[in-house]
């Protein structure tokens, strides 16, 4: 009788096990089943949804630090036609994109309209000095002038520079270049990012992602258009992906991202580089690709982001991106800092530099299961193409077109420490505890079908 009792017990330890390892079984796909619906609920960008208040506003501070290249032989350059020698003068740091989206509108084509307010707030505690600091930095009045005077008119930049006594270069304090002063030389506000305070960038409309959550925070329009007016070709006047602030959930690392930056007046990709942890919550790491600037000779996918063969020595320089044609005819040309990736004449011309992979690539940090960019680095560096000229005394000394560097900055972010908590213990925490239940009871269900059932065996073996 005891036997038989002991062999039932067994027997229906067995099943109970198999049962339990079934469960656990069971609750893998529900489980993932479940994290999916919930995360397809909330990433719509919609009224009351965790995605639209990430949205609306940066759920953390996010900081423009500028780079300034100081000029250290300006006399030399001018007088001997020496090679400018420049030193990094920096950060001075800006508080940047604290102000939420404006002019929301929702349609009814799963689309919603927004404006990006712009402005930008010094911070004094993550900067290297003042913004009264001076810095010596090329003439952006006589550069841009020179850029869009036919040769038969520079005479009468020679008598503006002369009658206002300007050279190649000049000391502005950081303020002054960043927002604006007044030159002499057009009697108007000349900054490189002037105006900026007040302003906004859009109108943007972009999709929810209610219907089709592959498409949420995907761009439908810029100011208005599905392209852009800058490039004489269709491809490069594409407008592809987001923001960068989000991408479709549930990411693919083999696949690349997309994104548009109205400061490069542009669409990019960026590829998966690697996987790893941002306040313990994975992210994957994504980063812009050499080729994204590279030569037409290299990238044939860039042929028309060259407009000038002049300038660009029939369109093998590789590093830069004139453009010129969104910036009203002004000679700027973006870069990775410090010409990171550029032709290395571009080096050679200017010395100083000291291009870095770590210090200067751009990369964001993207959680993969929502597609929220938690962390990223935009690197860019603004410069201005002068060159030489018989006429203007300025320039006679210099042989030949150069592309100056002026500043560089990096836009960078990161997720607050609350809202790191919250992700963490809402979504993260949640799937490690729900994984675990998972794999406790898969294993200790199959340990207690297997004891039981070996138990069974002997104790049918004895008999």
């Amino acid at each position: 009788m005891g036997c038989c009792n002991r062999r039932c017990a067994l027997l229906t330890g067995a099943v109970v096990g198999a049962a339990v390892a079934l469960l656990g079984g069971i609750l893998i796909p529900v489980g993932n089943n479940l994290i999916e619906e919930t995360v397809l609920q909330e990433a719509v960008i919609t009224l009351g949804t965790p995605a639209y208040d990430n949205w609306l506003s940066p759920g953390g501070a996010v900081y423009r630090q500028f780079w300034f290249f100081d000029v250290q032989n300006a006399r030399e350059v001018v007088e001997e036609g020496a090679a400018p020698v420049v030193a990094e003068k920096g950060p001075y740091t800006y508080l940047t994109r604290y102000l939420p989206k404006a002019n929301v509108s929702f349609h009814a084509n799963n689309t919603v309209s927004f404006l990006l307010p712009l402005g930008a707030t010094f911070e004094p505690f993550l900067s290297v000095g003042p913004e009264e600091d001076i810095i010596t930095s090329l003439n952006l009045a006589v550069a841009g002038v020179y850029s869009k005077l036919p040769i038969v008119l520079h005479p009468v930049l020679e008598t503006m520079i002369k009658s206002t006594n300007s050279s190649l270069f000049q000391q502005r304090s950081v303020r002054e270049l960043l927002w604006g002063y007044k030159d002499p030389i057009l009697k108007a506000t000349v900054g490189l990012f002037a105006p900026y305070n007040g302003t906004f960038d859009g109108y943007y409309t972009v999709h929810t992602g209610k219907g089709d959550i592959g498409k949420v925070g995907t761009i439908d329009t810029w100011r208005g258009s599905r392209s852009l007016p800058f490039w004489d070709d269709k491809y490069c006047n594409m407008i592809n992906g987001t923001d960068g602030s989000n991408f479709a959930p549930f990411m693919d690392p083999t696949k690349p991202i997309y994104f548009f930056s109205s400061d490069i007046c542009r669409s990019v990709s960026a590829n998966f580089e690697h996987s790893s942890e941002l306040k313990e919550i994975p992210v994957y790491r994504f980063g812009l690709l050499p080729s994204t600037l590279a030569s037409p000779v290299d990238n044939p996918d860039n042929h028309c982001y060259c407009r000038n063969p002049k300038t660009t020595k029939n369109c093998t320089l590789a590093g830069v991106l004139d453009i010129s044609s969104c910036q009203d005819g002004q000679p700027i040309y973006i870069s990775l800092p410090h010409f990171l990736h550029a032709t290395p004449s571009m080096h050679q011309a200017i010395k100083g530099l000291n291009p870095s992979e770590e210090h200067h690539k751009t990369y964001l940090d993207v959680e993969p299961i929502t597609g929220i960019t938690l962390g990223f680095a935009k690197r860019i560096q603004v410069n201005m193409m002068y060159g030489p000229s018989k006429i203007i005394t300025v320039l006679k000394k210099i042989n030949e077109s150069i592309i100056f560097p002026l500043v560089w900055m990096n836009e960078t972010a990161q997720l607050g420490d609350d809202a790191a908590s919250l992700l963490k213990e809402e979504l993260v925490d949640r799937i490690k505890m729900l994984d675990v239940v998972q794999k406790v009871l898969l294993g200790a269900g199959l340990a207690v079908f297997a004891l039981c059932l070996i138990g069974w065996k002997m104790s049918d073996a004895a008999l």
